[in-house]
């Protein structure tokens, strides 16, 4: 049985030469510590920024905080640098937080209540909120299907009709972003879940390194028969694309290669999950239609990169 000390909430966060944006994440949960017991376990991916100093630094200065760091000799990728936590955890809710995100007020609260008074939700996400004030529509996917295939990467009529039922399934733009409803993905900036479901599916696949892996592990949480929410009662800030060289200052700071990395790394891991999940669940030609269109946005975005950087 649990004792009172015991953390309600592991909270993980895989770091990469990320120092400010990981100092500024833990400074935000550090100003809501007492609306739950919790535990961070940072997980640093072989940084070479100075990272881990400052964390330890973090850690004395916050000592009331259970903090455990997790040092990886190398990019081991976010399936694996995250997996790598799994041996240190003890809070029954496990919660996987990017370094570019803040924390506000109520959201570790609210959302672990939400998912701990339904055993049928398997995971979770807040309204994922960008420094513009916009929702990062990546909070809320859908699996990639021919149909959403075709709207989405093929004719983008999700951009031209983005309120559509019909042709904005795969953000959800036909449901207004303040509903709290059902959906197929959640993003992993702000992923909850429960231990308990994450040993029942393995985890992560560590086929994948960067990008696709939550969308993998919200395919293996629904096979098991749970539902996956979108909550947006509650939010938290998303610098998106800070930790990746997606935006333009982190842009400003990486090589080529790292961007071409980037970059891509989105779309060969949609071409990972059709091949992994979805080869057997439509007819052949369907999914080499959905494949053939990925390796066309592929081409588009590495012609894109050439030419605008």
């Amino acid at each position: 049985m649990k004792n009172a000390r015991t953390p309600k909430l592991s909270i993980i966060i895989l770091n990469y030469n990320s120092r400010k944006l990981l100092i500024d994440c833990l400074n935000s949960l550090k100003n809501v510590k007492d609306e739950i017991k919790f535990e961070i376990i940072v997980s640093d991916n072989g940084s070479s920024d100075d990272s881990l100093n400052k964390t330890q630094d973090w850690g004395k200065a916050n000592s009331d905080i259970k903090l455990i760091i997790v040092e990886n000799k190398e990019n081991l990728g976010f399936a694996k640098g995250n997996n790598r936590a799994k041996n240190f955890i003890s809070g029954e809710y496990v919660l996987f937080l990017n370094t570019d995100t803040i924390v506000f007020k109520d959201t570790l609260n609210k959302t672990v209540n939400f998912l701990a008074k339904d055993v049928k939700i398997g995971a979770l996400t807040c309204k994922l909120v960008m420094a513009n004030g916009k929702l990062d529509k990546d909070a809320r996917r859908s699996f990639i299907t021919p149909w959403i295939g075709l709207t989405h990467i093929y004719l983008k009529l999700d951009r031209l009709f983005p309120k559509s039922k019909l042709f904005s399934q795969y953000w959800y733009g036909y449901i207004p972003e303040n509903v709290t409803h059902e959906v197929d993905v959640v993003q992993g900036a702000y992923f909850l879940t429960r231990k308990k479901i994450l040993d029942e599916v393995n985890w992560f696949d560590e086929d994948y390194f960067l990008d696709g892996e939550d969308i993998d592990l919200c395919w293996k949480i629904k096979k098991k028969g749970y539902k996956v929410y979108y909550y947006p009662e509650v939010s938290i800030l998303h610098l998106k694309g800070a930790t990746k060289g997606k935006n333009k200052t982190a842009k400003k700071n990486i090589s080529f290669a790292e961007k071409r990395k980037f970059t891509l790394s989105g779309v060969d891991s949609m071409e990972l999950f059709v091949k992994k999940r979805l080869w057997n669940e439509y007819p052949k030609p369907l999914v080499l239609f959905v494949i053939s269109g990925i390796k066309l946005l592929k081409l588009l975005r590495y012609l894109q990169l050439r030419i605008f950087g």
